[in-house]
């Protein structure tokens, strides 16, 4: 009799758990056919506007299972590099994380962020939104020299870069999401393109907005992807007008004041001097290296640090999210799954197009 109750029990716990997790870490349908079955050149799973339907979205040229039989480690091969990084340095997730999302905003998802500046053009790494910022250029060629001792010249940097991401937001306690893979590498840069299209903690919603539309991306997306700041720091010149001189007042921003103890905490750490500028705040004070939705708790309380955050709650549809992911962790991870597969799929190259190049910051 207690085996039965106790095999009821199980089977109705794994039941609960597939009900909530299935959309977040399951393979797609058609994932077992591969690319020709069950995809087509849009999203599948539909994306519209409102977002009425939001499966896994994949290119046709991207599959689930495309290094299965020519580097079958590649994703333990990753993940062990990604936990090695973490384990020495924790910032490294939110970096990892931000790097993807700095290379797929420009011209596409491609590998470009990593390569050094040649004769030929001016690199990414330098443009104003990088220079000294982006980092986790190095945990991606340590990956890849990994990779290249097991499959030469097979896995292109810009999967790495993908695959680093999912992972990045694993380890810290995210969801997990099965990444479509192919894409080929670029043979060059634009640090113009990185300086115009990367959007800025200073713009306004509509042109961050607007930015991620050109992009193939909407505005849930803007807001999903914007819980990426869930982890991670930012350097006190990005957002210490708010706690000094809020839009020429010469007074902090209203909304800060109102949290008197983490507007000094934030004085203490961004004193007003510009010896301060690099210093570094946490975006999520509440949960630093946790990947949570304790972001968009912190923008229903007023408390988001930069500009950029707490402005989606000057938007009732963007409010109305935030709102929606302050309440529902869960409902969070599904959706934020979803766009990063979407913004992975941003201008890919894949077939014979671009390279895959030996090392991830040459084109060579």
């Amino acid at each position: 009799m207690d085996c039965k109750i106790f095999s009821c029990l199980f089977m109705t716990h794994l039941a609960i758990l597939s009900l909530f997790f299935n959309d977040v870490s399951s393979f797609p349908s058609g994932y077992n056919n591969g690319p020709k079955n069950g995809y087509n050149n849009g999203y599948n799973g539909g994306y519209n506007n409102g977002h009425g339907s939001r499966g896994y979205g994949m290119t046709s040229n991207l599959d689930y299972r495309f290094y299965d039989r020519s580097c079958p480690r590649l994703q333990m091969i990753v993940k062990s590099g990604v936990w090695r990084a973490f384990k020495d340095d924790s910032r490294i997730a939110a970096s990892l994380l931000r790097l993807h999302f700095h290379d797929c905003f420009v011209n596409g998802c491609d590998g470009s962020i990593l390569l050094e500046d040649s004769e030929d053009f001016k690199g990414e790494k330098n443009a104003l939104p990088n220079r000294n910022s982006v980092r986790g250029f190095d945990v991606i060629e340590d990956i890849k020299s990994d990779i290249e001792s097991a499959c030469p010249l097979t896995v292109s940097c810009a999967d790495i870069v993908a695959l680093a991401a999912r992972e990045a937001v694993v380890i810290t306690g995210g969801p997990f999401w099965p990444v479509p893979l192919g894409r080929r590498d670029s043979l060059t840069a634009s640090e113009q393109a990185a300086n115009t299209n990367l959007p800025s903690p200073f713009e306004p919603l509509e042109n961050i907005t607007a930015k991620f539309v050109s992009l193939g991306l909407d505005f849930k997306d803007v807001v999903v992807l914007s819980g990426a700041h869930t982890i991670g720091f930012a350097q006190c010149f990005v957002f210490k007008h708010r706690l000094f001189n809020f839009k020429g007042s010469g007074q902090p921003d209203p909304n800060l004041a109102a949290s008197s103890n983490l507007l000094s905490t934030l004085k203490d750490t961004c004193p007003n001097v510009d010896s301060s500028n690099s210093n570094l705040a946490a975006l999520d004070a509440a949960s630093v290296v946790k990947f949570d939705n304790a972001y968009y708790v912190n923008l229903m309380n007023n408390v988001g640090l930069l500009d950029s955050d707490q402005i989606l709650m000057s938007d009732s549809n963007a409010a109305a999210l935030v709102k929606s992911y302050s309440e529902n962790p869960y409902l969070f991870s599904r959706d934020f799954a979803v766009s990063m597969v979407k913004m992975g799929n941003i201008g890919v190259m894949t077939g014979s197009d671009g390279v895959i190049r030996a090392k991830c910051g040459f084109p060579g």
